[in-house]
């Protein structure tokens, strides 16, 4: 049974707050902050027809979004078209985040509660596309609060909160910053189940309407918060750069 490890989760935080790119930092805080009642929910599923379902269909989620071939052939609009978009952008890719992971040397099991877990891994960047939420430092926190309030798995709530401590305290402005990531929880816990939709069917959906088939509501806290770091002429997606152009 996996040990719940709050100081050493403190511990990769402050590793991932120096470099917000090493990915690997997030999985020991999850390692560290183990959920209870995650092999209970791995197990409803999986033995459920629609979990069975998607097992046959989507066994391996990386190689499905990384194909972006069937992918850019989807109409504009749809969620396929803006994942695509965003990861390109980014310089992103779902293999990109496996290999993070697997630099933890974790033991690999080709089972059901593997396959779920891998689900929860594999479709983070989409839930960026699905809430609205950018990679810009609030952006990371409020998808992380909505994925706290889909799965109630501790890492996610650990790092939406004590990330949007680091920007609130680093970043003087009146913007909404707990509130957005609370908004996000929220949005998180209305909405339909992300990892138990048919994604290949989801990424040929438009946006708006996926959005509204899965309950997810609009994130007008982040919106907000936006606004009033621009208000005072910062860059909510260059909080650094910003910071030296006041200094200056």
């Amino acid at each position: 049974m996996p040990t719940f490890r709050p100081f050493k989760a403190l511990s990769h935080f402050r590793k991932l707050i120096k470099d917000k790119e090493d990915t690997e930092q997030v999985f020991h805080i999850f390692e560290s902050l183990p959920r209870k009642g995650f092999m209970d929910d791995a197990r409803a599923f999986v033995e459920s027809d629609k979990g069975r379902q998607l097992m046959a269909s989507e066994p391996y989620l990386p190689d499905l979004l990384d194909d972006h071939s069937w992918i850019d052939a989807l109409p504009e609009g749809t969620v396929g078209h803006a994942y695509v978009t965003f990861m390109r952008r980014e310089g992103l890719s779902a293999a990109g985040l496996v290999a993070e992971a697997e630099k933890m040397g974790r033991p690999k099991f080709d089972d059901q509660v593997q396959w779920y877990a891998n689900r929860l891994r594999d479709t983070h960047d989409l839930f960026h596309i699905l809430t609205g939420y950018g990679r810009d430092a609030l952006g990371e926190q409020c998808v992380l609060g909505f994925t706290y309030g889909q799965t109630g798995n501790y890492g996610n709530f650990f790092i939406a909160y004590a990330g949007g401590y680091e920007v609130k305290r680093g970043v003087k402005a009146d913007a909404p910053v707990f509130g957005a990531i609370r908004q996000g929880q929220r949005h998180g816990k209305a909405a339909k189940a992300i990892i138990e939709q048919d994604i290949r069917a989801l990424l040929a959906e438009p946006l708006d309407t996926a959005r509204a088939r899965l309950g997810i509501g609009e994130p007008t806290l982040y919106h907000e918060a936006h606004r009033a770091y621009r208000s005072r002429g910062i860059d909510p997606y260059n909080f650094l750069a910003s910071q030296q152009a006041v200094a200056a």
